[in-house]
């Protein structure tokens, strides 16, 4: 009988560890980015698998791996990889607030010609967002707090995002 009451916990608490792992599951979203571009003697192209876990409706925490390669003909080449940590606030279902804490490593390999020496360094970016959400993706604009024109890998400050998450 003592045997049986045992074999019966045991079951009881396996099926518990099973219910709470796929609870867990239910919370994590993946998603991510992919950018593609092409211009006269230029190509760009990005890959950045993300996931989020999703505490209760209005908050969310995640991380994100970045993936870049540049290139311009004759004048420089670089490689960008990093990640970033997200949270996502959501006081009501249509407004998305975020902030991502971001860290790229950038290799950027200048032509000869250009007279330009080699860069590498690590850089830094902290974006405040806010985007309108309707049910998986969310469209916004982000503010980079850190800037630094002659570093970034960005353009300016402001960058317009997609986010979507399954």
């Amino acid at each position: 009988m003592l045997l049986f009451c045992l074999f019966s916990l045991a079951v009881k608490a396996q099926n518990n560890d099973v219910s709470n792992k796929n609870e867990f599951w239910n919370h994590v979203h993946f998603g991510g980015s992919l950018g593609l571009s092409f211009g006269d003697n230029f190509f760009s192209g990005t890959l950045a698998p993300s996931a989020i876990y999703q505490f209760d409706h209005p908050i969310a925490v995640g991380f994100s791996i970045n993936g870049t390669y540049n290139s311009q003909k004759d004048f420089y080449k670089s490689t960008i990889v990093g990640g970033s940590v997200i949270g996502l606030f959501n006081p009501i279902n249509e407004v998305q607030l975020s902030a991502e804490f971001e860290e790229l490593n950038v290799n950027r390999n200048w032509d000869s010609r250009t007279g330009i020496e080699d860069e590498k360094y690590w850089y830094p970016a902290l974006f405040l967002g806010l985007g309108y959400s309707s049910n998986n993706v969310t469209v916004g604009i982000r503010f980079d707090v850190l800037y630094d024109k002659y570093r970034s890998i960005y353009a300016n400050s402001w960058a317009p995002f997609v986010r979507v998450y399954f």
